[in-house]
């Protein structure tokens, strides 16, 4: 009975050709812990709070959920997109699919240049590969992967590996920034090198092809896609890139605005 029941409110959320609530809804979980992360960023910058310590302890590791879980989801909202294609059009008519991820990735790629070029001319610090450099490269990079489960599951430890690794290399320049390689004084604002980030991406291409098949969902969920909470998370999620773009500017114009920062 209960799981007849589950079956029946589950049917609408699980056609393919729907958004998944969940993914939504977890994105803008980690939109709200992004946004949290740079307004405490803000208050130590600006000296607001001087003393708030955020890469040690608590907030270090805040941060890096809030990354894992974009990167997360990142691979998982690949493997749906890849497979509803696929499924509509089949794969011969889904060979186009790869000039969309393409295009995809060149775009976020060239939002976190803009990054780059405000980080060099404001003066605030310097972005070589940041998270969104490395999500516009995750899109294309793992385009061929995207059918594969256990195999990304592999590559996520050979990530973790090589990560690890590399980090322990002694560099005497940053000119490999983007693999993991950089001197000892390197210190940008937002740094999220291939090895081991990309690895992140593969791990949530191998829950994608777990936690979703060609008809859907594989496990049951209840429907929660209008509680009131959820459907604002879901909001955020489905406008991250949008809010990930304007919400620095904006929060430090309030903050501005409020005489709470200062130039200088």
């Amino acid at each position: 009975m209960i799981a007849t029941k589950a079956k029946t409110n589950l049917s609408a959320a699980t056609v393919p050709s729907q958004r998944f609530w969940e993914i939504d809804m977890l994105r803008g979980v980690a939109i709200v812990m992004m946004v949290i992360f740079h307004l405490l960023w803000d208050f130590w910058a600006f000296q607001i709070v001087p003393n708030l310590v955020l890469y040690a302890g608590f907030w270090k590791y805040f941060q890096r959920t809030t990354a894992i879980s974009f990167l997360l989801l990142v691979g998982v909202s690949l493997t749906v997109s890849y497979r509803r294609s696929v499924q509509k059009n089949g794969k011969r008519g889904s060979q186009g699919l790869w000039k969309k991820f393409l295009w995809r990735g060149v775009r976020i790629f060239a939002v976190g240049m803009g990054f780059t070029l405000f980080g060099m001319l404001s003066g605030f610090g310097y972005v070589h590969i940041g998270i969104l450099h490395l999500i516009g490269l995750a899109i294309i990079l793992s385009y061929p992967l995207l059918e594969y489960r256990w195999v990304n599951l592999a590559l996520w430890v050979l990530f973790v590996i090589v990560g690890g690794i590399v980090r322990s290399i002694p560099m005497t320049d940053n000119w490999l920034v983007w693999l993991g390689l950089h001197r000892p004084d390197y210190y940008p604002l937002d740094y999220f090198p291939i090895f081991p980030w990309l690895g992140v991406v593969l791990l949530g291409i191998f829950l994608g092809n777990t936690f979703y098949g060609p008809e859907g969902r594989i496990i049951l969920l209840p429907d929660l896609s209008d509680a009131l909470l959820v459907r604002g998370l879901r909001f955020l999620g489905r406008h991250s890139l949008v809010i990930y773009v304007i919400h620095q500017p904006l929060m430090i114009a309030i903050l501005f605005a409020l005489g709470l920062a200062h130039m200088g």
